[in-house]
């Protein structure tokens, strides 16, 4: 056991107390003794993180009364009842009642070990749940940036510290990471918040729209302007301008851009007037446009313009301690959505958390945490238990090729035709497998201009 065991050991016999005492501390517990169940419930908490062993048969409060005591106090605390022969019927109606089991003396020591560390994992996960669901109610900080890791408190530390410096920002990070919401906060952190946080995705526009989308145009400067159009430059003056896949902006683009960022100056077109803009502009880009070989055809001198800061965010998979948090919000927001029961993180959902790369990142996460909270996930729905690391034949080869598809969709960065060439499979089948397994394609996919 990476983390020792609490175990909460109750019995008026002063034999047989200690005797389980030793057993369990040699099976790597750690052992809390009480003679009597009012010793232990001075000490027992909601917040205790361990199990509880008690013997029915006791004077003064017997062990079905303590159960009923420690489950109007916490009812999700594991509770092993053991019992004499007699008393097996009175356990089994306390199991239905909530109790975790029951042990019927006499028993061997290995049969005790295994109910503990069975109740144990259940008690590591219901806390868990609860500390993910409190860190999201009481850790204003954390949203919309979510993360406890070094690397995002890092990350909220430098966005404040750069919000109000009125500098242009580079952004940088894979899809998926959160650019977006990045220069949000900058922009609701500075003292610009009060004017307008205008986004344009460079990528997501033809060549012959994009530089009426960011300059604007006057009725007449070209066919089917047929009347007068602010750009997102100009609309953006006061307040920030976010420019999204910025290595996807045409090079003419580029070159007006630059002159902009220098003069604060823009040209609409279709005139020849100057209009003067007070902008901070966040570029965000997929690539490292500081490497020469992934800049590709982007202007060097508008890189070293943008380039006055630059920010940062990490992909999921450098940040693994964050994706139970991130998820709990994501399955409590899709459950809000939904109108329906926020699922419980079980051992086996936790597994396929932290097992999975998530080359889509946190959009990945989102949509994977609403698929879980509408029950479309097979691992969201299987109990923790003794026996869930052991899966029966036909689920453990759909797990398998569910993982196949996913690590093949990663590999040709969602590419529907390189992908079926590498499974080998008719594209109808590779559809029907993806309904199947509620794999979202785009989450693998890499966008392009014009998509």
């Amino acid at each position: 056991m990476d983390i020792q065991t609490t175990v909460a050991f109750i019995d008026d016999d002063d034999d047989l107390r200690n005797a389980n005492r030793q057993t369990l501390e040699l099976a790597g517990f750690s052992v809390m003794p009480f003679a009597d169940s009012m010793s232990a419930l001075q000490v027992l908490t909601p917040d205790f993180t361990g199990v509880v062993v008690t013997d029915v048969r006791m004077p003064h409060i017997d062990g079905l009364e303590l159960f009923r005591r420690l489950r109007a106090m916490d009812a999700d605390l594991p509770v092993i009842l053991v019992t004499g022969h007699g008393d097996i019927d009175m356990a089994v109606e306390a199991m239905q009642d909530g109790a975790y089991d029951f042990i019927a003396k006499p028993y061997p020591a290995e049969r005790l070990v295994q109910s503990i560390m069975r109740g144990a994992e259940k008690r590591r996960l219901v806390i868990e749940n609860r500390e993910l669901r409190l860190a999201l109610e009481t850790s204003d900080d954390n949203l919309p940036l979510i993360g406890q890791t070094p690397v995002m408190q890092n990350l909220r530390k430098t966005l404040r510290h750069v919000a109000n410096a009125d500098v242009d920002v580079l952004i940088a990070g894979e899809t998926g990471t959160g650019k977006e919401v990045a220069a949000s906060l900058l922009h609701e952190w500075s003292r610009r918040k009060r004017g307008n946080f205008v986004a344009l995705n460079c990528g997501a526009l033809p060549e012959t729209v994009i530089e009426s989308e960011l300059f604007g145009h006057e009725a007449g400067a070209f066919t089917g302007a047929q009347k007068k159009r602010v750009g997102r430059i100009e609309h953006a003056s006061g307040g920030t301008l976010f420019l999204d896949e910025i290595e996807s902006m045409p090079l003419s683009t580029q070159v007006k851009l630059l002159r902009v960022l220098e003069t604060r100056e823009i040209t609409p077109l279709g005139t020849n007037d100057h209009r003067a803009v007070d902008l901070r502009v966040v570029a965000a880009a997929k690539v490292d446009l500081g490497s020469p070989q992934q800049r590709a055809n982007f202007r060097e001198d508008l890189f070293y313009r943008l380039n006055v800061v630059t920010i940062s965010i990490p992909p999921l998979r450098e940040r693994r301690d964050d994706i139970p948090l991130l998820f709990t919000h994501f399955l409590q927001r899709a459950a809000a959505r939904f109108k329906s029961e926020t699922p419980e993180l079980t051992g086996a959902l936790r597994s396929r958390l932290m097992d999975h790369d998530w080359p889509g990142n946190v959009r990945e996460l989102s949509h994977f945490a609403e698929r879980v909270a509408l029950g479309l996930e097979e691992t969201a729905i299987q109990p923790a238990g003794p026996d869930t690391s052991i899966l029966n034949l036909p689920l453990a080869m759909e797990q398998h090729e569910a993982k196949l598809i996913r690590d093949a969709l990663s590999a040709n960065n969602g590419d529907v035709r390189s992908t079926i060439e590498t499974l080998g499979i008719p594209r109808k089948t590779f559809y029907d497998k993806l309904q199947r397994h509620g794999i979202d394609r785009s989450d693998y996919a890499q966008r392009t201009p014009g998509d």
